[in-house]
């Protein structure tokens, strides 16, 4: 009886210090002290999608001489490698330098999460229905109101008023985004609105807030599991958790339709991350194992091989953490809700010229 008992603990104990693999965690390098470290060969026998690399290429040699400059020549030798082999363990046979990033584990575990161009409805004047302003930036310098103060009217009677909502949580989604597309309902126009600034105010997850109050199990928490919740609220009670994050994000409208990262270039979905520039400056390549989810934002058991490249930033993300473009619209914003999940990372560079390994 004792050595069966001893046993249970013992299966207990190892199953205790199992690592979590749910969300497409592998393990299968050793461990990384550093964010970006050296390494000589990539082995990965996922399956391979290169396709949507080369058109965010062409777009960032198109728009930015800068970084044209910098790049091209590790771009054109990553594209003749992608087309006459594509196979990672012959990026050395390119003159291809690899750093593989530690992840957050030190086991190479990048975190992904997603991010998308939501389309939300919008009137130019306010109606009975349409009465939520989607505001361009204020003058307050380092003094601007908070969420609650400016869902109270502080800005009314400044002409900042870019059109006008029914729905707050789309607006606040369009925020969380930082930017998005608009169809003007009155006149049949699409509109792309750019990023142009916030109020200064720290920034709190709602998503969190839910959690917290037990309104939404955590292990269920996404984007359609807030909009799930808020369709079952009246007004005030979204208005309410809304404003327990005080910051706020304003709008310009764009001449163009392109949606633009922090590098100034048209991000492609499935091809440009949002990236920590202190290790991944903007136009960097990598390789990555990307992770694969269900239509329930579940891991489904894959990752594909892909080419990405660092093109926007984020408050939040943070050394060991990429946040994926999905693209534009409904379907796109339910994917990049689910993502939460980790897959293995190298970026890449060209031997013996800028932009050097670290």
């Amino acid at each position: 009886m004792l050595r069966k008992a001893t046993i249970a603990l013992l299966v207990l104990g190892l199953a205790g210090c199992a690592r979590p693999t749910d969300r497409g965690q592998q393990y299968l390098d050793g461990e990384f002290d550093q964010v970006l470290n050296p390494v000589s060969t990539v082995s990965s026998d996922k399956p391979r999608d290169y396709h949507e690399f080369k058109q965010q290429m062409e777009l960032v040699l198109e728009r930015s001489p800068s970084m044209a400059a910098t790049y091209q020549s590790l771009y054109r030798q990553v594209e003749n490698w992608a087309e006459n082999s594509g196979d990672p363990a012959t990026l050395g046979n390119y003159g291809i330098d690899l750093a593989q990033m530690g992840g957050g584990d030190g086991y190479g575990n990048v975190m992904f999460t997603g991010y998308f161009s939501p389309v939300i409805e919008l009137r130019h004047q306010p109606d009975a229905t349409y009465r939520y302003p989607v505001y361009a930036m204020p003058k307050c310098g380092t003094s601007c109101p908070n969420r609650t103060a400016i869902y109270a009217g502080a800005l009314d009677g400044q002409g900042l008023e870019l059109g006008y909502s029914a729905s707050m949580l789309d607006i606040f989604m369009m925020e969380v985004q930082g930017s998005g597309f608009v169809h003007f309902e009155d006149n049949d126009q699409l509109q792309y609105f750019a990023y142009n600034g916030k109020n200064g105010h720290p920034y709190v997850s709602i998503g969190k807030v839910l959690i917290e109050r037990g309104e939404v199990p955590r292990e269920k928490m996404s984007l359609k599991a807030i909009s799930e919740w808020a369709a079952k609220q009246d007004d005030a009670t979204v208005r309410e958790l809304l404003e327990q994050n005080p910051s706020f994000v304003f709008f310009k409208p764009s001449s163009t339709l392109d949606v633009m990262g922090s590098a100034g270039i048209p991000l492609q979905a499935h091809a440009a991350v949002a990236a920590d520039r202190k290790y991944l400056p903007m136009g960097s390549v990598l390789l990555a194992e990307v992770p694969q989810l269900d239509r329930e934002g579940k891991w489904n058991g894959k990752h594909v091989l892909k080419l990405l490249m660092a093109l926007d930033t984020g408050g939040a993300v943070k050394k060991n953490h990429l946040d994926l473009y999905h693209g534009m619209g409904h379907e796109a914003g339910i994917d990049a809700g689910h993502y939460k999940h980790f897959g293995r990372v190298w970026k890449l560079g060209l031997h013996g010229s800028l932009p050097a390994m670290p």
